[in-house]
C-alpha cells in the first residue's frame, strides 16, 4: 500500500513586501521510484503552481536543485522518498541570496568566488586555436578530472560551519577549484600565488574540520583530502624563509627541478 508523504516546504517570496516566511503542509502519495524532484514537479503541476524551486538536467549534473532535506542539503533529484520518513522537511540552502520559496541564487556566489581565487589556467604561452592539446599522462588527467567533477550545487558550502558565521569564507568547492589547478602542469602559477589567494582565515585557515562538506557532497568528491593539500602548501610557504627548499619540496612532494 502507497504512503501519504507529508510535506512541510518553506515559503517566502523577497520580492514581496507582503509576503512573510512560513511552512506550507501539503500532502501526496508516494509512487515508484519517486524522488523529491517528482515530488516537487507533482505539487508545483497540481496543487500549488506558485511554488519556486530549481532544476534542469533531473540526472545530478547542474546542481540546480539542491536544497536542505530534513535538515540535511542534498540534491532533490538524487532523494528518493523510499529513503526519506513520512514527514519531509524541506528548506532553501542557507548562504546563498533567496529567489524565492526553495529557490537560491548559487550563480552570483560562485561567480564571485571564482573570480577572486583566479579560477582559470594561467599561462605565459599564447592561445593558438588550431594547436594539439598540452599531452599529459591518463594517472595525471584522472586525477584532475576528479576535481572537476564538481556540479557547484552548493551543498557543501550550505552545510559549512564557517560559511555560515562569516560571509568571506570561500569554502571547500573553491579550494578544492583551486587544487585542481595547482596539479594542472598547464597552470604557471607557483606556490607563493596560491598562498596569496588562500593562505588565510577566508581559505585554507579558516576551515573547522567539521567534514560536513564532504559528507553531503553528491558526487563524493575528496573535498578534505585536498583542504589537506592546500593547506599543507600554505604552511609550508608561509615558512619559505625558515625551511629548507629541500625539505620543503619533499613535503609537497616536489621533484627537485619544480619551482614552488
Amino acid at each position: 500500500m502507497a504512503r501519504t508523504l507529508h510535506l512541510e516546504i518553506f515559503r517566502h517570496n523577497p520580492s514581496d513586501p507582503e509576503s512573510k516566511p512560513r511552512m506550507q503542509h501539503f500532502e501526496l502519495e508516494e509512487t515508484a521510484s519517486m524522488t523529491l524532484f517528482l515530488v516537487l514537479s507533482q505539487i508545483r503541476e497540481t496543487m500549488d503552481a506558485t511554488l519556486q524551486f530549481d532544476f534542469c538536467c533531473r540526472a545530478g549534473i547542474c546542481g540546480s536543485c539542491a536544497m536542505v532535506i530534513n535538515g540535511r542539503p542534498g540534491l532533490a533529484c538524487h532523494t528518493r522518498t523510499s529513503d526519506l520518513p513520512d514527514h519531509i522537511s524541506l528548506h532553501p540552502l542557507p548562504v546563498f541570496k533567496l529567489l524565492g520559496d526553495l529557490s537560491v541564487d548559487t550563480g552570483t556566489w560562485f561567480r564571485q568566488v571564482g573570480q577572486k581565487i583566479e579560477s582559470w589556467v594561467h599561462t605565459s604561452k599564447p592561445f593558438e586555436p588550431y594547436a594539439p592539446e598540452e599531452r599529459m599522462t591518463n594517472t595525471l588527467a584522472n586525477e584532475i578530472f576528479e576535481l572537476d567533477r564538481c556540479v557547484e550545487c552548493g551543498c557543501c558550502v550550505a552545510a559549512c560551519g564557517t560559511a555560515l558565521m562569516r560571509n568571506d569564507f570561500i569554502g571547500a568547492t573553491s579550494i578544492n577549484r583551486l587544487a585542481r589547478f595547482y596539479i594542472d602542469p598547464r597552470d604557471e602559477r607557483t606556490s607563493d600565488s596560491f598562498y596569496e589567494l588562500i593562505g588565510d582565515d577566508s581559505g585554507v585557515f579558516g576551515c573547522m574540520g567539521l567534514l560536513a562538506c564532504e559528507d553531503v557532497c553528491p558526487k563524493k568528491i575528496p573535498l578534505q583530502d585536498q583542504l589537506g593539500i592546500m593547506r599543507r602548501m600554505a604552511t609550508l610557504e608561509s615558512v619559505r624563509g625558515i625551511l629548507p627548499s629541500a625539505i620543503r619540496k619533499k613535503f609537497l612532494g616536489c621533484k627537485e627541478s619544480c619551482i614552488c
